[in-house]
């Protein structure tokens, strides 16, 4: 595009920021009106505005990374579907295929096209976590199915509403095969609100300034990404970097470790993730489609790149995948998707990993490695069905200049947070007896790691529970001398005295007085512990992060508390 026909850098600024702020106010809308905690509290969804080559124009703020950027794979399959000529105004598309999504389906796609005098211009879309979409599987962490047809409704890119006339059929359909369909279907209102609202936002941009105004404008917004992010791949020395972890099991194996290995090649300005010595797709459900493979290698570039652009299509045009098929990340149909996004935070933490010795100033440690969450449900005395489900978090690993942060969720989960206690005990049959920081869990190091939490639930009723540890097995890891993290573990304490371990367990019985703790892990520390500043060590004491005795063992200093 020559000079003349750029548009003015004042009107690129104010297209920027509206599209952003669009996905935002979509966002809040969503919240607002959703039935379930997860969309509401938790944040796990994302809102965003997609072209008609379902490229993302922009995304909101906040939310899970691995959803980043990868709404359009849903929007462009609807458009192959039907053709850029076969929508209409009020058409609403619900989508959560596992075969083109490639995650768990209770991660529901919605929808919708906005025109702009006459002609479609993009669509609005979001996607949120339903609290149930059928099938064998309960909340989080079921390991009990093995293909997708176990796992829920599939829908692909079929019109809930047409030409604003609502699909009684499939939306009898939905509500005959939920186990919730009040949350469900109120999420689904939720959403496509949201999207009419985004749609809506889109078309008034478009008259105020034109629709080759507009394109143009953020044609240039993708170019500026573009450049912000490979200058600084431009910075890392080129060179192929490798690095391999371990995942417990696939949940149905449990002797059989999954490796992840990753190459990352730096080239003429290209990063590359290579996937080719992944671990081939598995029985249990902790593959993901091709979704989630990039989605590992997205937020490990941006991380790197671009942490604090807003989301765009040009973010990741320097950024190459190579993601054979059937692997664990790219996992071919029928595989059972369920637990798709377990391995990714120890998948990225390995990305991370290869590069350590590159860029040594941007790398930390390692950290929890798991999504830390919980499922418990059953039915209340009253005959109707509940279903508790939270995240928590965990330890991040140790950086070059500072600690890791303690009690944060995973790297995948960004900016989502935990249910309130107070909510929690309202709504379900539990009462959280401790919740807190776990001492002595983040690794040693000259920037310790950051603790992990200690969380304990006590029914009471009978009920069930599903428990899916990742990462008991091989810790979050040091760097430069650092020491390992704490690794994850629950304890189930029976009424009856009875004390069970578990790291794997779906559709467990408990009995009300049952008791349920989880201590999640602590992050890697990086550097010599010998080389920890001696103050911050007495802080760490005097405030109970690290015990005496720890103090003395890891780091050789014999401090007291008075």
């Amino acid at each position: 595009m020559s000079d003349r026909n750029k548009p003015h850098p004042i009107t690129v600024e104010v297209v920027r920021n509206a599209i952003v702020a669009y996905g935002d106010e979509m966002a809040n809308a969503l919240m607002r009106a959703a039935y379930n905690m997860m969309i509401y509290e938790v944040r796990d969804f994302c809102c965003g505005l997609i072209d008609t080559k379902g490229r993302m124009i922009s995304q909101n703020r906040g939310g899970l990374p691995i959803f980043l950027a990868d709404l359009g794979v849903a929007v462009e399959d609807g458009i192959k579907r039907y053709g850029t000529k076969g929508f209409a105004p009020g058409d609403v598309l619900a989508m959560n295929h596992g075969g083109v999504c490639g995650q768990h389906l209770n991660n529901m796609v919605i929808y919708a096209p906005c025109f702009h005098e006459g002609e479609l211009v993009g669509f609005a879309a979001n996607r949120a976590h339903w609290v149930d979409i059928g099938g064998l599987r309960q909340g989080f962490g079921s390991v009990a199915t093995t293909e997708i047809f176990h796992e829920g409704l599939q829908i692909r890119s079929l019109k809930i509403y047409e030409a604003g006339k609502r699909n009684e059929t499939l939306w009898q359909i939905i509500n005959d095969n939920v186990r919730y369909p009040e949350a469900s279907l109120g999420d689904m209102r939720a959403q496509i609100a949201s999207c009419q609202l985004g749609a809506r936002r889109y078309a008034e941009l478009l008259a105020r300034y034109t629709q080759p105004v507009v394109e143009s404008c953020i044609d240039e917004v993708w170019d500026q990404s573009d450049r912000s992010a490979a200058a600084v791949v431009e910075k890392i020395p080129d060179g192929e970097y490798e690095a391999e972890s371990f995942l417990d099991n696939d949940g149905r194996n449990l002797d059989k470790r999954l490796r992840i290995k990753v190459k990352v090649i730096i080239k003429g300005g290209k990063f590359t993730v290579d996937f080719s010595e992944m671990n081939p797709q598995v029985q249990g459900p902790i593959n993901s489609g091709r979704s989630g493979g990039i989605a590992a290698a997205r937020v490990a570039f941006k991380a790197i790149t671009s942490p604090e652009l807003d989301v765009n299509e040009g973010c990741f045009r320097p950024l190459e995948v190579i993601l054979p098929e059937g692997t664990m990340l790219s996992a071919k149909p029928p595989a059972a998707l369920g637990l798709w996004s377990i391995a990714l935070p120890t998948v990225i933490d390995t990305i991370l990993k290869a590069l350590a010795p590159a860029i040594p100033h941007m790398i930390p440690a390692a950290h929890k490695g798991d999504m830390g969450g919980c499922s418990f449900y059953g039915f209340k005395e009253d005959g109707s069905r509940f279903l508790l489900m939270n995240i928590f978090g965990g330890g991040w690993g140790g950086r070059p200049h500072e600690d890791g942060e303690s009690a944060s969720v995973s790297i995948c989960q960004g900016d989502v947070r935990n249910s309130p206690i107070e909510l929690q005990e309202i709504k379900y049959p539990m009462v959280i007896e401790e919740f807190g920081l776990l001492p002595d869990s983040g690794g040693a190091g000259e920037h310790r790691g950051g603790l992990g939490v200690v969380l304990t639930y006590r029914c009471l009723q009978k009920c069930k529970v599903n428990i899916n540890l990742e990462r008991t097995l091989n810790a979050p890891w040091g760097l430069h001398g650092g020491k390992d993290g704490k690794v994850n573990t629950a304890v189930i304490h029976r009424v009856d005295g009875r004390k069970q371990d578990v790291k794997k367990g779906t559709e467990l019985d408990l009995d009300a007085g049952d008791r349920v703790t989880f201590e999640t892990a602590g992050g890697g520390g990086y550097g010599d512990p010998a080389k920890r500043n001696r103050d911050e060590l007495r802080e760490d004491v005097v405030s109970g992060l690290v015990s005496p005795e720890a103090a003395a063992k890891l780091y050789g200093i014999e401090l007291k508390v008075a």
